[in-house]
């Protein structure tokens, strides 16, 4: 509870005037009873019918103040909720883009985002159901207890002997139901992934027929889903019944000894009409409880969740300049602008370095084993390997999503840890593999929030080879893309991201299997125009094409995390096999014909 206090601190203020008014109002309800026994059982029989319309008029007013007044906190307690959950949702939205890779890694993308949504929205319904119905049912119940008692001490014991057995088994069932929604929670997060993962592939799955395989994957999901929500809906179900039935032998109780008192002279019969009443408002108060112990049930379970992120310590944090490594100077020279220092990596921590033998043929963790090369400044580097050979990871490397396990990363002679996340991502412009179309304008989807002009724009899009597209439309770049780019092809999507990463004239573009959609054609020129327009980029491209890469200054070859490879496009004809087997499947027709 203590995370959920520290949003509502900040509107303490409105929050303590939606309990304090809606104490008043519910301290109102309560008298609106005993003003009922007071007039049938003190003013009726005086057949004064100028008191009892007077009595009357006050209990119709006291109706209206009442309503007021819960009226009045009902809407306070709703912007308390609502404001303390926009700052909860900004914080949590905030933390989950300041991830770091292993972090995202841990949570998952399903889970980060079923606590945008369902545990934010628990915690929403219990900030505001604790400020109105927190307040009432407590005063319903014990404030009931108190008045009877004053009415009618005996008929009163009846109630005094059934609210605590009725607490504590509200009590006892709301801590049995925190670790049930916990799994509920991680249920919905599977529900999330299916979703997700189907409404991404929506046309793989079409494509292929494969509506009822998904279906039955949903329905797997689902129901675990609905055999949690059944298991701790029927634990906290549970109060409800052996109250009800608790409340009514009490209220049977009442009616009976009531009854004979009544008729030995001992009570008036406004008592037991009062009585009555305010029974049912006890039972109200108790179920009210129920409630609220139910939703702090799941706000715990779910407050957990989001604290966990929120919380989360920084992973990548800017390392000082003294603690930083320092390129050697026997090994590298001031020219050297980016350099990868023996790095090794793995997206498990604490696994042992693989030896040869293993590393042979069996299945291990780590997924870069020594990569060593240095780039110069405007320098280009082509990388290619087989699908999994971690040329993608390289890359996060770089951007620093993740820290290498062994070895060191430099860029302009600096460590790459000793940047600031925004500095360092700002020297880059990249195209990676499965990248977002947003949906919005192309405009807005090229300049990405940056400040950069209309003409910047579209001198980016021409040398992406974009242009000839957008301007096709007849709003042009106003045109506006859906989801995922859904309305464009494969090819408009990647050369509309090219120039995303174009616009801003960065100091290292990194294409990262970006032109896999570009014909051969479309991909030449695109390449001739990088290197015409942007030269002073340090340039590094990940390609599956030997043609999109083979007039690059170096050439690395991955197989299985290692670097089997390092050249020129000529170099690795003569040394490298893997290289020249690759060479020849895609442009055989022209080696076979020197």
């Amino acid at each position: 509870m203590k995370f959920i206090l520290s949003y509502v601190k900040k509107y303490k203020w409105l929050a303590l005037f939606a309990i304090t008014i809606k104490f008043f109002g519910s301290f109102g309800e309560l008298l609106i009873p005993y003003v009922l026994e007071h007039l049938i059982d003190n003013v009726v029989p005086t057949k004064d019918m100028t008191r009892v319309i007077m009595w009357g008029v006050g209990m119709i007013i006291l109706a209206v103040v009442v309503r007021q007044l819960n009226v009045k906190a009902n809407r306070s307690a709703v912007k308390v909720a609502k404001e303390s959950i926009y700052d909860i949702r900004k914080d949590l939205f905030w933390k989950s883009l300041e991830l770091s890779g292993k972090q995202v890694d841990e949570f998952g993308l399903p889970s980060l985002t079923s606590r945008m949504t369902s545990d934010s929205y628990n915690l929403q319904n219990f900030i505001q159901s604790i400020q109105a119905m927190g307040v009432r049912a407590p005063i319903m119940l014990f404030g009931g207890i108190v008045i009877t008692m004053t009415m009618d001490p005996g008929l009163a014991s009846i109630l005094c002997i059934m609210a605590p057995i009725l607490i504590v088994i509200v009590v006892f069932v709301s801590f049995k139901g925190i670790p049930l929604y916990e799994k509920v929670q991680q249920s919905v997060d599977d529900i999330v992934r299916v979703m997700r993962e189907n409404i991404t592939g929506i046309r793989v799955v079409k494509s292929l027929s494969k509506e009822d395989y998904e279906m039955r994957r949903f329905e797997e999901a689902n129901s675990r889903m609905a055999g949690n929500d059944m298991k701790a809906g029927t634990v906290m179900a549970l109060p409800g019944p052996i109250m009800t039935l608790f409340l009514n032998i009490g209220l049977t109780l009442v009616v009976i000894i009531g009854a004979k008192r009544v008729n030995a002279g001992q009570i008036q019969p406004g008592v037991i009409l009062a009585f009555l009443t305010y029974f049912n408002m006890i039972l109200m108060g108790v179920m009210g409880l129920n409630r609220v112990f139910m939703m702090m049930s799941k706000a715990n379970a779910s407050a957990k969740r989001i604290e966990a992120v929120v919380k989360a310590e920084e992973e990548l944090a800017p390392v000082p300049e003294e603690e930083a490594a320092k390129p050697s100077p026997e090994r590298y020279t001031v020219d050297d602008y980016l350099i990868f220092d023996h790095v090794d990596f793995s997206y498990h921590t604490g696994d042992e370095e693989a030896d040869d033998e293993k590393f042979a043929g069996q299945t291990r963790e780590k997924c870069l084993y020594d990569i060593d090369f240095s780039m110069k400044k405007g320098g280009s580097l082509g990388i290619i390997g087989a699908t999994g050979a971690g040329k993608t990871t390289i890359i996060n490397l770089l951007m620093r999503f993740y820290d290498a396990s062994k070895g060191h990363i430099f860029v302009n002679g600096k460590d790459v840890r000793t940047y600031d996340k925004d500095t360092l991502h700002w020297m880059f412009g990249v195209v990676f593999q499965n990248d977002v179309i947003f949906a919005d304008s192309l405009h807005e989807n090229i300049a990405f929030g940056r400040d950069v002009t209309l003409q910047d724009i579209r001198l980016a899009a021409e040398d992406a080879r974009a242009s000839e597209f957008i301007e096709a439309y007849e709003d042009a770049y106003d045109h506006r893309a859906v989801i995922h780019g859904a309305n464009l092809s494969g090819g408009q999507r990647q050369r509309t991201l090219i120039a995303r990463a174009l616009v801003a004239k960065p100091e290292i573009l990194i294409l990262d299997d970006s032109s896999s959609a570009l014909d051969y054609k479309t991909d030449a020129a695109l390449r001739k125009a990088i290197r015409e327009n942007h030269a002073g980029a340090t340039t590094i491209i990940i390609a599956q094409r030997i043609s999109s890469i083979l007039s690059l200054d170096h050439i690395i070859v991955l197989d299985e995390g290692r670097m089997i490879g390092y050249g020129t496009h000529e170099e690795l004809l003569e040394s490298c096999p893997m290289y020249r087997d690759i060479y020849r499947t895609q442009m055989g027709e022209y080696v076979d014909g020197k």
